[in-house]
């Protein structure tokens, strides 16, 4: 099972000068490449000088997260293909446990491994945590990290298990199922297109798994940080897009029609908090979804859409009202 582990690289010299030699040193068998997005840094003439021996691809322009790989996983061959951020430190024998859960098991379409916090190491990650699952309204959330709420790492998620959704901070997924469901959409440019993907997997009777023998700490907000008004607007657009594209019609306009009003409440409050700039994301989100409605409408596949996508009726009122911050304490609520 051939497997090539892909880093998709913007600016990010500095992140690879101090990441990239691990993923060399522990991932024995494994093709390394670097897919570089039009840097304007050094990092193409650092790679060449340095690690002659990582393959480097190079698009032509800043295609994002989406586009970025769609291009350059065109020109590799294998079986298992590892999304991998820059930014994350991989620990010893991070590949063996999934290698055997992709052998053992043809039904997995995609995995992720443990996601921890590079500088609060025995803290889950915002990216990813353990295992990415949504709330009847379409809203992301993992176990492990629920908004801002990190989970320390107890050993109380160290049982392999199906989950919805995967972090593109590090995603294992085989060639044949990323190339049947077409890659992400491009659309998106950057956050949330590997829930797309996933949702899209789903609705093909594939499954999506954490397996948690496998474990990498994530630095985390090298490229937008959680309280970027970029990553706001893409955000709460792109959420938007995947209920649009993934849901049953009926289901879908309904739960769009909730979260509008519901989206207008967490603008609100962020002029409250006086974020003035993500209030402001949050409109121009809405109102880029309503030019793209249309086309997004037309991308919905004719498969049968999973009747059970999410895990809680709504996590923000479980959050916020019932003051549930733990994944355990909010599946048994």
């Amino acid at each position: 099972m051939k497997l090539a582990i892909v880093i998709l690289n913007w600016n990010g010299q500095t992140l690879l000068e101090r990441y990239l030699p691990g993923v060399l040193q522990y991932s024995e068998g494994a093709q390394v490449c670097v897919a570089d997005n039009a840097s304007t840094d050094d990092s193409v003439a650092y790679l060449q000088e340095h690690f002659p021996q990582v393959t480097l691809i190079q698009n032509p322009e800043n295609w994002g997260f989406a586009k970025g790989y769609n291009e350059a996983l065109k020109s590799i061959e294998a079986d298992i293909y590892c999304l991998l951020n820059s930014d994350v430190e991989v620990s010893p024998n991070w590949l063996e446990a999934i290698i055997r859960t992709f052998k053992e098991n043809p039904e997995i379409a995609i995995i992720q491994p443990k996601i921890l916090d590079l500088l609060k190491r025995d803290y889950f990650e915002y990216a990813g945590a353990a295992g990415g699952f949504l709330d009847q309204l379409g809203y992301p959330f993992c176990r492990g990290r629920i908004f801002q709420s990190l989970e320390r790492d107890e050993g109380q998620y160290n049982q392999p298990t199906e989950i919805f959704w995967a972090t593109g901070a590090c995603m294992f997924i085989r060639r044949e199922v990323f190339e049947e469901l077409g890659g992400f959409d491009e659309d998106y440019f950057a956050h949330q297109e590997e829930v797309d993907l996933c949702w899209r997997a789903h609705n093909k009777g594939y499954k999506v798994y954490y397996v948690p023998d496998s474990h990498v700490f994530h630095l985390g907000g090298s490229t937008l940080s959680n309280m970027n008004p970029k990553k706001t607007y893409l955000n709460f657009r792109n959420s938007l897009f995947s209920i649009t594209k993934n849901l049953p019609r009926k289901v879908a306009f309904a739960i769009i029609l909730c979260r509008l009003v519901l989206d207008g409440i967490a603008a609100l409050r962020f002029v409250v908090q006086l974020k003035f700039n993500h209030c402001f994301a949050i409109l121009r989100a809405h109102l880029s979804f309503y030019r793209q409605f249309r086309k997004m409408y037309k991308k919905r596949e004719k498969t049968d859409f999973v009747s059970k996508y999410y895990e809680t009726k709504s996590i923000v009122w479980s959050y916020y009202v019932n003051n549930l911050r733990r994944f355990d304490d909010l599946v048994k609520h």
